[in-house]
């Protein structure tokens, strides 16, 4: 009988990276571990897109609303997306309560909306112990600092996605230093990704690429008008965004208006987007920030060319101008015109595509499971 329960608290509105690292987290201590039954809370159906996998990697799901429920909240804009946070605190309280009292695990990883647990964590004492595991740089206010300096000092361990984001939470001296450790999150599943790749897509033309949830921090307007300076010389230059998001109708209002559709296309959520980075030219992150930056990770285990932003955190640490990528200065038009011509030539660079390549490594599920596991029973 498996010894060490691990559920994983993680809702969120909308398609995002984090759901893949928390299943492949939950995966990576149960196919490496016979000691722990990981599960997944599924609370407002925030999982049901990806319960295929989650079956399919054998995870048990514990499920508390109906189905549908989530795609009532609302997602989009500053306001609405917060009523569904204070939403997911109301109704997620007294599940949660119960389990944590009743049928307590033994670990309980919290990720994204983490004010309900960490509230929890304040007022009542619980056998399990809380993990909170950071998912990008966190935005702190004046509420958010006091909730986190009063609950981190209940908590078991806060893991930190990159170096950045632990030197970070390090200065602001929130929890004991000890409970902070760095933990890349479980991005790349080898032989699942490779499956992946194999995957044929129907494109005849060359392309660059772009991923991610169309939101102000991926910066794709920024990237269209750097597209447009340069279709002024190169008339063939096609690129492509996959992704969906509130910035929808802005990025494509941009390209309506300056006649760029033909040359800049908006693909929407593509589930499998392996087979684009094997296909395409070259990938572009034009981010304000990522902590890590999983379309990093992805695109150089898929050995695409990275063209990428000096952003802090996550790309800066990751991608090494002329050593395993190009850098751009982030948000700088010129930087991005003047360094593309950089980027084409180390595109065919072998050597530069092999060191991003070994770089993907760190963040292996197996890589992210020897790091936890000895976290959680330190």
């Amino acid at each position: 009988m498996k010894k060490n329960k691990v559920y994983y608290w993680s809702p969120f509105l909308t398609p995002i990276a984090t759901r893949r690292a928390v299943i492949n987290s939950a995966y990576s201590l149960n196919k490496f571990n016979d000691d722990y039954d990981a599960k997944i809370l599924n609370f407002f159906g925030e999982f049901n897109q990806s319960i295929n996998d989650i079956k399919k990697k054998k995870i048990e799901t514990i499920n508390f609303y109906n189905k549908n429920f989530l795609k009532f909240l609302p997602k989009y804009g500053k306001f609405s997306s917060r009523l569904s946070f204070l939403f997911f605190f109301i109704f997620g309280f007294f599940p949660l309560f119960k389990i944590l009292k009743i049928n307590p695990p033994k670990y309980l990883i919290i990720h994204l909306i983490t004010s309900l647990p960490l509230s929890m964590l304040i007022f009542f004492s619980f056998k399990t112990k809380f993990v909170l595991r950071i998912s990008g740089l966190p935005r702190l206010n004046l509420f958010r600092k006091i909730l986190w300096k009063i609950s981190l000092k209940k908590i078991h361990l806060v893991t930190c996605p990159s170096k950045e984001t632990y030197e970070y939470l390090k200065n602001l001296k929130l929890c004991d230093e000890n409970k902070l450790k760095v933990l890349y999150d479980p991005i790349i599943n080898i032989k699942e990704m490779r499956n992946n790749i194999k995957k044929k897509i129907e494109i005849d033309e060359d392309f660059y690429m772009a991923v991610g949830r169309l939101t102000a921090q991926k910066n794709f307007v920024f990237l269209c008008k750097c597209f447009n300076k340069l279709l002024k010389k190169n008339l063939n230059l096609k690129l492509y965004i996959l992704g969906e998001g509130e910035d929808y109708y802005l990025i494509n209002n941009y390209l309506q208006k300056n006649n760029l559709t033909q040359n800049i296309k908006l693909l929407g959520h593509i589930e499998n987007v392996m087979p684009y980075y094997k296909k395409t030219k070259g990938f572009i992150l034009s981010s304000l920030w990522e902590d890590p930056g999983f379309v990093l990770i992805e695109a150089a285990f898929c050995r695409s060319p990275v063209y990428s932003s000096n952003a802090k955190p996550g790309p800066y640490e990751i991608i090494k101008d002329n050593i395993n990528g190009t850098n751009f200065i982030s948000n700088d038009v010129n930087s991005f015109i003047n360094k593309f011509e950089v980027f084409l030539k180390n595109s065919k660079n072998n050597k530069i595509i092999l060191e991003n390549l070994k770089l993907s490594k760190n963040f292996t599920i197996f890589n992210h499971y020897m790091k936890f596991s000895k976290y959680l029973t330190q």
